[in-house]
């Protein structure tokens, strides 16, 4: 019997999917921020929503809640309220229940461009300034979707400035999941994070097949390991122009909350220790995990220590 930590599922596109499904028509592309001022009791649905399906762990609404991509809006300076408000979201569907908070911190520069990152020291102190802003509202924080070492150090280095633990978790080739976006081998993570007391390693935002080839290597830490895959066929070449919306991306219909749960038995079997998903998976995925794990013996755990 395997004590696993099991996270939830997306939270933007989620959102975006309530949304199309509850007025007939898509948001526009700053609606997925402007939901914390403009609709929090959706927010908070949706946290209570992963927690009603077994997720211990839930995220802030936040992944995108950084100052280079606010400024694109001209919206930087609501950025102490719109993570003020996620946080309170979070809180409130948290309830007394025991469920840990994790604050995400994505990419600066955009989502799946290593070419984009910051210099380390330029990254972290900006890193270092949102991560004291979430503080206040989380028990750790996952540093997501980093697609090189760069962008994994640098946001890492804020993060832990804010004193609470800090996952680092690595978006993967598509094609070739033994290698981050930016060709960087995932064998040599480790190494490139050795002098940084990070406390899990994890594997998100990319194929679930491309994940099968992440996870045995992650597992070789003797630091809790896991993953989160998205749900689109693959990051296709029209979302990395910066201010793309994952309009320009293609979900898959054959991956199922059994099917996906499939993917991530698998993991477990290969030795992650905290599973759940991403981009375009919802609820329902996180629940069929739950019963699929617990129905093979394991133990639905909360953080790792």
């Amino acid at each position: 019997m395997t004590g696993i930590t099991l996270l939830d599922g997306s939270m933007g596109q989620e959102l975006v999917n309530r949304h199309r499904a509850r007025h007939g028509a898509d948001p526009d592309a700053l609606w997925g921020t402007r939901v914390m001022l403009d609709a929090p009791e959706m927010l908070t649905e949706l946290h209570s929503d992963y927690i009603a399906a077994g997720a211990r762990v839930i995220t802030l609404n936040s992944y995108a809640l950084l100052p280079d991509r606010l400024e694109r809006f001209g919206i930087a300076d609501q950025l102490p309220a719109l993570i003020t408000a996620a946080g309170r979201a979070a809180v409130s569907a948290r309830g007394t229940s025991d469920t840990a908070i994790a604050g995400s911190l994505g990419p600066l520069g955009w989502s799946y461009r290593p070419d984009l990152t910051f210099p380390e020291d330029e990254a972290a102190e900006v890193y270092a300034r949102v991560a004291a802003l979430q503080a206040p509202f989380v028990d750790l924080f996952i540093v997501e979707t980093a697609s090189s070492f760069g962008q994994a150090r640098g946001a890492a280095k804020g993060a832990l400035a804010s004193g609470k633990p800090v996952w680092v978790s690595v978006s993967v080739d598509d094609k070739d999941g033994t290698r981050l976006r930016s060709g960087e081998k995932l064998a040599n993570l480790q190494a490139a994070l050795a002098d940084l007391p990070i406390a899990a390693l994890l594997a998100n935002c990319s194929l679930p097949e491309a994940i099968d080839a992440a996870v045995p290597i992650l597992a070789r830490d003797p630091r809790p390991t896991g993953a989160y895959a998205n749900g689109f066929h693959a990051i296709e070449a029209d979302y990395v122009v910066q201010g793309a919306t994952v309009d320009e991306l293609h979900h898959r219909t054959d991956l199922t909350p059994d099917r996906y749960a499939d993917f991530a038995l698998d993991w477990v079997d290969a030795g992650a220790r905290i599973v759940g998903g991403c981009c375009e998976t919802g609820p329902a995925h996180i629940a069929r995990l739950r019963d699929r794990l617990l129905a093979a013996g394991h133990r639905i755990i909360g953080v790792p220590g």
